[in-house]
């Protein structure tokens, strides 16, 4: 059975983000307000990754595909998890895991404190 392209790349970031130093939690954390592809700790410090993969930079790179609407869900959705672990007095962050494939070889490009929380946000 073939796994779905986005499935593999969440895999394929976990894998890396182990590799540079990363614990991870909690993959595909889901909640009424969203989701969140990795939960993963960083030197004490909560990080919520978002995972973003393509095979070409035709519509642009990866990265640029976490706008303002997919943030806000990410930040409802941490802050979700943070309370119900009990966890609002840890540090967090946002990251961003960019996967560009290049000749059937994924380049992996880690975006540390990607976004923030932002005043206004309604949670």
């Amino acid at each position: 059975m073939k796994v779905p392209f986005g499935r593999r790349n969440e895999q394929l970031a976990a894998e890396f983000l182990k590799k540079s130093g990363y614990r991870i939690l909690k993959k595909n954390y889901r909640c009424k307000t969203g989701e969140i592809d990795i939960i993963a700790e960083d030197k004490g410090t909560i990080c919520f990754v978002e995972v973003k993969a393509r095979n070409s930079q035709a519509f642009g790179l990866p990265q640029e595909a976490v706008g303002l609407h997919k943030q806000k869900q990410i930040c409802v959705a941490a802050v979700n998890f943070l309370s119900s672990q009990r966890l609002l007095d840890r540090s967090a962050r946002f990251d961003v895991v960019s996967v560009l494939w290049q000749a059937d070889n994924p380049e992996f490009n880690l975006i540390k404190d990607a976004f923030e929380l932002k005043e206004g946000f309604t949670i």
